[in-house]
């Protein structure tokens, strides 16, 4: 074990549950706990618990956060209500990817930015260099705060016992509770396609007011299983969200990965109030004209799974290349997200995926795989 990786609040129990764990952008991470494909297929039809501590949470705060933020993010931040998350990207000049987030809105002034770990350092760089005159507080607190996720069909059934008000939230709305003499932010979010929620709160105490929920994991007796690193990708993958270094990159703008809904192209054009985000007249004329290539899924044939950075062919040309994929537990064959020329992205069109030197039948299907209800309310 290395001992320079850091550890989240609920590294003992991750150890105590038998999980393998591995270095995950500096942190020691749980991938799995036993079987993969058991914890994805308990997670569609129960309730997982996730670990996501890792993720980074900057908190912004003061006379000019809601303005900056609207500088770097594609979304618009002026106007969101108390108690509303919006997923967004932060681009740099190109239009490319910095990294996707979830903002969170206390007040006017004050904003929580979830984030990916492994961009964590790189964003807040990022920040400093481009804030220019801007009066604000930015304070990580990554470290003094620990974050899980609780997902699947019975999640809010269980999270229920917290309040009648978690129950009745919508999707990209959060509370604030507190647990006996803990403070939690309970959000109607996630990553798995799944309903359910992630909670923020702090890490001193988190494995203590986790504890209701955990308490009957590992006898079997709950519902609750923990999952892993490698169920989340997969159960990301059937529910199409891209994932950072893989269908997001500073290479990648949003538009062709599929995420022009968390753009607003548009943004500051006609409220000075607002202003315009970095990045955003590179995305106008990607707009306007179209990518030149698009984010697709695609269902292959026989048993082999397609891995990031293997070539997809139409007839003898490589006209893109993978991003993802994997044998999907819940429709038990091979997936895939892949980029391809954008007049090739059509459902139904016929390529080909090479796989280390054999082609592979695929058909460009939607995305995402998988429809939940809640994917249909996803995108505020």
């Amino acid at each position: 074990m290395n001992a320079t990786l850091l550890r989240t609040p609920f590294h003992d129990f991750h150890v105590e549950h038998g999980a393998k764990m591995v270095d995950f952008a500096g942190w020691d991470m749980p991938l799995l706990y036993g079987s993969v494909i058991e914890e994805h297929r308990h997670c569609r039809t129960a309730a997982g618990f996730f670990d996501v501590s890792h993720m980074g949470r900057l908190r912004f705060s003061g006379r000019h956060a809601r303005k900056f933020l609207d500088s770097v993010c594609t979304r618009q931040i002026f106007g969101m209500q108390v108690g509303q998350c919006r997923y967004g990207i932060i681009c740099n000049e190109k239009g490319g990817c910095l990294d996707d987030v979830i903002v969170y809105c206390f007040d006017e002034s004050e904003y929580l930015m979830v984030c990916n770990a492994s961009n964590r350092a790189k964003l807040l760089a990022h920040f400093a260099a481009v804030r220019g005159e801007m009066i604000f507080k930015l304070e990580d607190q990554t470290e003094s705060t620990a974050m899980v996720a609780l997902q699947g069909p019975k999640a809010m059934e269980i999270v229920g016992a917290l309040s009648s008000e978690v129950l009745t939230l919508k999707r990209y709305r959060f509370v604030q509770k507190s647990l006996i003499v803990v403070k939690l932010i309970v959000s109607r979010t996630g990553y798995t396609g799944e309903d359910g929620v992630e909670v923020i709160l702090g890490s001193t105490m988190a494995r203590a007011a986790m504890g209701m929920f955990l308490k009957d994991v590992k006898s079997g007796q709950s519902p609750i299983r923990p999952i892993g690193l490698a169920a989340r990708d997969t159960l990301r993958m059937e529910a199409g969200m891209p994932l950072y270094g893989h269908e997001i990159d500073e290479e990648t703008d949003p538009i062709s990965a599929g995420l022009l809904f968390a753009v607003k192209v548009d943004k500051g054009s006609d409220d000075e109030r607002i202003g315009r985000f970095i990045g955003q007249s590179a995305l106008e004329r990607i707009s306007k004209d179209g990518p030149a290539r698009k984010l697709v899924g695609l269902g292959l044939e026989g048993r082999r799974s397609a891995r990031q950075g293997m070539n997809v062919l139409h007839g003898a040309t490589v006209v893109g290349r993978v991003t993802s994929g994997c044998l999907s537990p819940t429709f038990d064959r091979p997936i895939a997200m892949a980029f391809v020329d954008a007049g090739l992205a059509t459902v139904g069109t016929n390529l080909e995926v090479d796989l280390r030197g054999t082609n592979v039948g695929a058909v460009v299907e939607p995305l995402p795989f998988l429809r939940p209800i809640v994917r249909a309310t996803a995108k505020v």
